[in-house]
């Protein structure tokens, strides 16, 4: 009965067109009066406490930090160092847009920005070489979903502190699937632009290439502190986060000299929008959070699931299908936030490595972003790409293929995340 109200007034305040964040907190109201014990200082208390949290600090920073990259013209920087080493290949704009979105990726971690940045510049750039609108908005669109795993990751952060596992250990874990998915989408595209008749870019010349990378060098330079800094023990995530910020800073202002001092009141009113919306998502997720825990529902579940905890691969599998179906119905962040609390008990009685399983979860609720009606990458690569909901979906089938592939794949082999992560840790 506690399950069902919970998720009876969570999906019906949704279905009504609530705000994700305000559906959170009537269904923990709802839970409160079933549980016979309303009381609004405990809803303001833990709206408090779900934004009082050091380590999300790190995401209106990697935020502002993104923002900062593509005003400051790192963005465009990083697509001319891609394409003067793969734009003469056939079909080569999509291999710079794949180079480009896990260079990006290591940049802002956001799926969004990224997808919304690589768009805006590759996709016309796509259309005049005659390559099909859909297929290249929607490839881009499956490379946009690579920010969210490689770090920076803001839902690694995100999980992290849901989970009360290392961000750090979370990003590192997910290095080698965020390198792995742009392999299967590099062959995939390989596969589907075999055909086309596409114009190629003339061979870049040793000078230029070499130009190229210097003008790029400052870009690439941030991902390989990040990552330095995290593994030496130099920073915590939310220092590394300050650090991306004031980089992206002096390198747009300083040495590329396209952010002007007029640019950064857009820059941070655009960055404080979209950090609003997830602090106070995260807010009031905790309130949810709270009183999931006081009502058992994690018990609930584990009763439900408990034929399957001793068998971890099939375990695995049943939850990544949840998460699956659910993703195509709710966005990442919430998705996160609703999960983690309920499905973390489950894993930890079953003795799966926790920053293995927020890998999985991550790519999971990554692959969701894809996936119709909510798709939040998809609807922005539409917007960004000029293409309607029906065309992307023809072109992004086989992307995504390779993208669920490449998730049972990490289930089926743990190895492939765990044995790397001893690498950097």
């Amino acid at each position: 009965m506690t399950m069902t109200i919970f998720l009876g007034s969570l999906l019906g305040s949704m279905a009504l067109g609530t705000p994700i964040a305000f559906a959170l907190l009537i269904s923990g109201v709802a839970l409160m009066i079933q549980l016979n014990m309303f009381d609004s200082l405990i809803i303001a208390q833990n709206l408090i406490n779900g934004a009082d949290s050091f380590p999300l600090m790190a995401v209106p920073f990697f935020i502002l930090a993104g923002e900062l990259m593509n005003a400051g013209g790192i963005s465009t920087r990083i697509i001319n160092f891609a394409l003067s080493f793969v734009g003469h290949i056939r079909g080569g704009l999509g291999y710079v847009a794949i180079i480009g979105s896990v260079l990006f990726a290591g940049l802002s971690g956001s799926a969004l920005a990224d997808t919304a940045a690589l768009g805006a510049i590759l996709i016309p750039m796509m259309v005049k070489a005659g390559y099909d609108r859909n297929r290249s908005t929607a490839l881009i669109a499956s490379g946009g979903i690579i920010a969210p795993i490689i770090p920076p990751s803001i839902p690694m952060i995100i999980f992290g502190v849901t989970s009360g596992v290392s961000i750090t250990k979370l990003f590192m874990a997910g290095i080698v699937p965020g390198l792995l998915i742009a392999l299967g989408l590099t062959i995939a595209w390989t596969l589907v632009v075999r055909k086309d008749k596409v114009a190629v870019f003339p061979r870049k010349s040793v000078k230029e290439m070499w130009h190229a990378t210097k003008q790029a060098v400052w870009a690439l330079l941030l991902p390989v502190i990040i990552i330095g800094g995290l593994r030496g023990g130099i920073f915590t995530p939310t220092e590394a986060a300050v650090v991306a910020a004031f980089y992206a800073f002096l390198v747009g202002f300083i040495i590329y000299r396209e952010l002007k001092i007029q640019h950064l009141f857009r820059v941070f009113v655009a960055s404080a929008k979209v950090t609003s919306v997830v602090m106070f998502l995260a807010a009031a997720a905790m309130v949810s959070a709270w009183l999931i825990t006081i009502a058992d529902i994690p018990i609930l579940l584990v009763d439900m699931l408990g034929p399957l905890i001793e068998n971890k691969l099939l375990l695995l599998i049943a939850i990544n299908i949840l998460v699956l179906l659910v993703g195509t119905a709710m966005d990442l962040t919430p998705t996160i936030l609703i999960l983690t609390p309920i499905l973390m008990p489950i894993i930890e009685q079953a003795g799966i490595d926790p920053v293995y399983f927020g890998v999985l979860f991550v790519l999971n609720n990554c692959i969701g972003l894809l996936t119709p009606p909510v798709g939040a990458v998809l609807n922005v690569a539409c917007g960004v790409g000029k293409v309607d909901m029906e065309g992307i979906l023809k072109g992004i089938w086989p992307f995504l293929l390779v993208e669920v592939l490449i998730l049972f794949l990490l289930i089926l082999f743990p190895s492939i995340v765990t044995v790397p992560l001893g690498w950097f840790t």
